[in-house]
């Protein structure tokens, strides 16, 4: 087979080293696309649509998964098109409150709100204009993968242009699977979706108001057994309007303008009304050698604990550099099995977690409501628990090649990330992750002092506002080794 080492006739004309084939132009493949171009990886990203999908979908991130807009090099962007999320309230089938989680909108461990809540096409917009700049990515739409063949350190694609009918073939040397639920990358290496729940069918409506509704800025839980529903301001004059249908109902029986009252949005725009079915689901699979799945294409996860989206940046942030390392030799072929050895737990942690909230939140009947009541009372006024239910770190990786627990330092740390802290080098602020850099590092505690070993350079750093030293001193370390994506990989 021409090109079986890894080698591509052409990428957009010029000769090179055979692409990394990206499938799916969503916000987890365009993200994927550029930390790739980021690490020099030429990148051919196809999508079977000619257009982009324009109606919103995702509606929060969290800002841990902002580090992976961050290496791609749009957080910025992002930022400025999306605004901070309260808290969440929930309230019972009468819409008074239960129990009500603020979060404060100023920046948290990360340097950004802890959640933040936007319209999906404006994120898209933005990561098509990244894409768009940069040089080593070659756009394909209208094109969708019918064949995959795998080689000697080579994928070899088999395209169908939908204008022209005509089917071509690339060389690759890696494919990342990340077209969404009905992934036709996932069926072509033979992996399954694997049930973690039930699934559940919901009415979601995306309105618009030209005047601000008279609305809690958070988001609101209907935590009623018999229609449970969400109400949320979303960014500008959008909001999400999501309610659970009933057996054997569909969206055009639902009465929409009755249940859009409570939140003064009974005459709101409505720009889409339509049946969603949640489901809780891993893919049994995510690596067929040098082809690998992400996203949706992996895990399909109920939205009670707005984890969808973020998932799915977290798995190409942790994969890419692993690819990128692969493909130009500095890692061998083992490196790709800790994709799904790290991700695939945490996806289900994540889902799982998401099914319980939503049970605790909404299932149980009338007999549950008093309970419920009673239960998010103390915890509302429990300050540590409150804490953590607004807490946005997720669980650790699991312990592996790349997450060593030993230690109690290192049980504290090791899977996690190290915060994206405020740090002075050289006299310039900046922060931690500047100063780590692209490859892996260190972080070490010297005396009174920090030093950051990153790219064959040892240098102190100042902590301007003491969160490394704290964090550091509360997991009792000295030294950390930390990992391209921001993962810690051990610490003593």
């Amino acid at each position: 087979m021409p090109g079986a080492r890894g080698r591509s006739a052409t990428l957009g004309g010029v000769s090179g080293p055979a692409p990394v084939v990206v499938v799916g132009a969503g916000p987890v493949g365009s993200t994927a696309a550029l930390l790739l171009a980021r690490r020099g990886l030429p990148v051919l990203l196809v999508d079977r649509r000619s257009q982009p999908y324009g109606l919103p979908r995702a509606v929060h991130l969290d800002d841990e998964a902002l580090r992976a807009l961050a290496d791609a090099g749009v957080a910025g962007e992002f930022l400025a098109r999306s605004r901070p999320m309260a808290g969440l309230r929930l309230l019972d089938a009468r819409h008074r409150v239960l129990a009500e989680f603020r979060r404060r909108p100023d920046a948290g461990r990360h340097g950004w709100p802890q959640a933040s809540m936007f319209h999906q096409p404006d994120l898209e917009d933005v990561l098509r204009a990244a894409v768009a700049r940069t040089r080593r990515i070659e756009v394909r739409r209208g094109a969708e993968v019918v064949g995959i063949e795998e080689a000697d350190r080579s994928v070899t694609v088999t395209l169908l242009d939908h204008g022209t009918g005509a089917p071509r073939t690339v060389v690759a040397s890696a494919v990342l699977g990340c077209d969404g639920a009905r992934s036709t990358v996932r069926d072509l290496v033979g992996a399954r979706m694997r049930d973690l729940g039930r699934p559940d069918r919901w009415l979601v409506a995306d309105l618009r108001s030209a005047a601000p509704l008279p609305v809690w800025p958070g988001v609101h839980q209907v935590c009623d057994p018999d229609r449970a529903a969400t109400f949320m301001p979303v960014s500008g004059d959008r909001y999400r309007f999501e309610a659970r249908l009933l057996p054997g109902e569909t969206p055009e029986d639902v009465d929409l303008p009755a249940l859009l009252a409570p939140f003064g949005a009974r005459d709101a725009e409505v720009v889409r009304a339509a049946e969603y079915v949640h489901r809780a689901q891993v893919a049994d699979r995510w690596r067929h050698g040098r082809v690998l799945l992400a996203g949706d294409a992996a895990h399909l996860t109920p939205p009670f604990v707005g984890q969808g989206l973020g998932l799915g940046l977290r798995d190409v942030h942790q994969l890419a550099w692993k690819v990128a390392d692969v493909v130009t030799g500095a890692a061998g072929e083992d490196l790709l099995d800790t994709h799904q050895a790290e991700r695939a737990p945490h996806a289900r942690a994540l889902v799982r977690l998401a099914a319980l909230v939503g049970r605790l939140m909404t299932g149980g009947g009338a007999v549950a409501a008093p309970l419920r009541r009673i239960v998010l009372t103390v915890l509302a006024r429990v300050p540590a628990l409150a804490a953590y239910a607004t807490d946005s770190r997720t669980p650790a990786l699991r312990r592996g090649p790349l997450v060593d627990r030993r230690g109690r330092a290192g049980r504290r740390l090791a899977g996690t990330l190290v915060p994206r802290a405020r740090v002075r080098v050289d006299g310039r602020e900046c922060r931690l992750d500047d100063a780590l850099g692209d490859g892996p590092a260190v972080l070490e505690a010297a005396g009174d002092a920090l030093v950051v070993e990153a790219g064959g350079r040892r240098r102190v750093v100042e902590d301007v506002d003491g969160t490394l030293t704290a964090w550091l001193r509360a997991a009792r370390a000295t030294r950390v080794a930390v990992r391209p994506d921001r993962i810690v990989r051990s610490a003593r």
